[in-house]
């Protein structure tokens, strides 16, 4: 695997391997504005959640500690949604980040926020989840696991994808299977099903997965490979490789005017690209910030400043 041979080259402190799961994940659950609820219960929450996310062999490969993925989750709870008390809306944050070869930088990876979150939480009863049996009488309960592994997977497979091309396929088609299996009440259950919008889960896998956005994959491996990790010893060579890619992404954009996956790699990546446009003489910079612009209209305001 080529991420345990990129382990072996960065420099650490850990001299003998050790099986690990993948995941370092922090969690933090908050619900301020939640009354009638002991908070012992979040806390309580917060712990199963990490310890989930955390104590979960998500693959079949062996980590070591220093090759554990770096993420965190916030889970921002909104509201109550049953009268036993048990019932919750929130939003979730989720971001990690990926070390870059021959420095201290990590580069984010995942920078997103889902809105759809909805579940149902006991908490005496542990967290479960099988992967092929997502659809259970009690849906809203198994919700929360549903989502939490659907990003596991997001988070692995682009980790893994910025170290081989192609290298997250196998955990992407994961995540998609608990799409394929998530609860069919769409109207209590939100974020699984196309027809309710066109920025949900259901359309960051499909994208991913899909051939008319395979550009935006190997841009991704281009990025990180040939770009980050060789910054350090051919600065400009690595710069030109992420620059001179984003011609391939604008045309993506343009057959795809929209595209959900494209702002998701962005949210991640605006801020680091803005960086190294920056780094360029200002009679060179107009032409990536109308590029950027255009790929990613979300953070136009952004773009427009580097003019």
């Amino acid at each position: 695997m080529l991420k345990k041979l990129f382990s072996i080259i960065v420099p650490c402190f850990i001299t003998a391997a050790a099986s690990a799961q993948e995941l370092k994940c922090i969690v933090k659950v908050m619900a301020d504005r939640i009354q009638g609820v002991d908070p012992q219960v979040f806390l309580t929450m917060e712990k199963s959640i990490s310890d989930f996310m955390n104590t979960r062999k998500w693959t079949t490969d062996e980590f070591t500690p220093a090759e554990k993925i770096n993420c965190n989750i916030l889970i921002n709870i909104t509201k109550r949604t049953s009268t036993d008390g048990n019932g919750f809306s929130a939003t979730m944050s989720v971001s990690s980040t990926r070390p870059v070869y021959n420095s201290d930088y990590s580069s984010p990876t995942v920078n997103y926020q889902d809105r759809d979150l909805v579940f149902s939480y006991s908490e005496f009863n542990p967290l479960q989840f099988d992967d092929n049996r997502i659809v259970q009488t009690t849906a809203m309960g198994s919700n929360l696991t549903a989502v939490l592994a659907f990003y596991a997977y997001i988070i692995i497979g682009l980790d893994y994808e910025s170290f081989s091309p192609n290298g997250g396929t196998p955990h992407f088609k994961r995540a998609l299977n608990i799409v394929n299996n998530a609860p069919e009440d769409g109207k209590n259950i939100p974020g699984w099903k196309a027809v309710e919008n066109n920025r949900n889960r259901y359309w960051i896998i499909d994208q991913l997965l899909n051939t008319r956005f395979q550009e935006i994959r190997n841009y991704w491996y281009t990025y990180h490979r040939e770009g980050l990790d060789n910054m350090f010893l051919k600065p400009e060579d690595a710069k030109k490789k992420i620059l001179g890619g984003l011609s391939k992404l604008q045309q993506v954009q343009k057959e795809n005017p929209g595209s959900i996956l494209m702002q998701f790699i962005f949210a991640a990546k605006s801020d680091e690209v803005i960086k190294m446009v920056n780094t360029l003489a200002k009679p060179d910079r107009a032409q990536y910030a109308t590029m950027l612009a255009q790929i990613d209209i979300s953070n136009v305001s952004k773009y427009n400043n580097l003019k």
